[in-house]
């Protein structure tokens, strides 16, 4: 079996967001990148499916080359290899459609990745990677299993959860509890020495096609200063959620 396993790199949730002056993008400058926490899950899961089924596991990241040291983790971690798509990622369509290339041309039976990525949470990227392939589709995620040509994927619904059957080849997105955090994989001496060696394959991007881009980007309001009422001045407490907050 041959599994896809598609890693963005994005910011530490400790890193400090800033925006370029004209707002029209991050400002790097300073920001450890990472492995989406989302796509990790997949990819754990798909080193299991390594472990016990014998599979190969591919990792795919489309961007330029400093998303390189997130790839070589990716590698530590356990994929046999990588792709690197040179193509720093302006929308969902342009890297959906990078991606779905390597995946046909790499006739895999498994696409895996998170179900959206931390820095724009656009979520959309699975579904159109599924749907440029003309493959089954689960989102959301948080059970896999695998037997022969056919996998069943639990998702969470309101109210409790949903048990799947699909056949494969299809793409499958998934997000905590796909595999237990426990499990997650910190990668080993050995295995980062191991990933400067292992295969990463440059390749240029098949289009540079944008059908959506972001115009500007603005931060998060800085919170009010809070006010503290006594206890015993029920009316002033009641006058600010009507006048202030608004809530009553």
């Amino acid at each position: 079996m041959k599994i896809l396993v598609c890693i963005s790199s994005v910011p530490d949730t400790t890193s400090k967001i800033n925006f370029t002056a004209d707002k029209s993008a991050f400002d790097k400058n300073g920001i450890q990148w990472v492995i989406n926490p989302l796509d990790e899950f997949a990819l754990t899961k798909a080193i299991k499916l390594q472990e016990s089924q014998g599979a190969t596991v591919t990792v795919v990241n489309v961007g330029d080359n400093t998303t390189e040291p997130v790839i070589r983790k990716a590698l530590a971690i356990g994929a046999n290899d990588a792709v690197r798509v040179n193509f720093e990622p302006k929308d969902s369509y342009s890297t959906a459609k990078e991606i779905a290339t390597v995946a046909q041309n790499g006739g895999y039976d498994l696409v895996l990745c998170g179900k959206e990525s931390i820095d724009y949470n656009g979520g959309s990227v699975p579904g159109m990677v599924a749907q440029l392939l003309n493959q089954p589709f689960v989102n959301a995620c948080v059970g896999l299993e695998v037997n022969g040509g056919e996998a069943t994927a639990v998702r969470e619904i309101e109210g409790g959860k949903e048990t799947i059957s699909v056949k494969l080849p299809a793409v499958i997105a998934g997000q905590k509890g796909m595999v237990d955090e426990k499990d997650l994989i910190i990668p080993n001496m050995r295995g980062i020495m191991g990933a400067r060696t292992k295969p990463l394959q440059v390749q240029e991007p098949t289009s540079t096609e944008v059908k959506v881009e972001g115009v500007s980007y603005d931060s998060v309001p800085p919170r009010a200063a809070v006010k503290m009422v006594s206890p015993d001045n029920l009316d002033e407490l009641v006058r600010l959620l009507h006048e202030e907050a608004k809530v009553i």
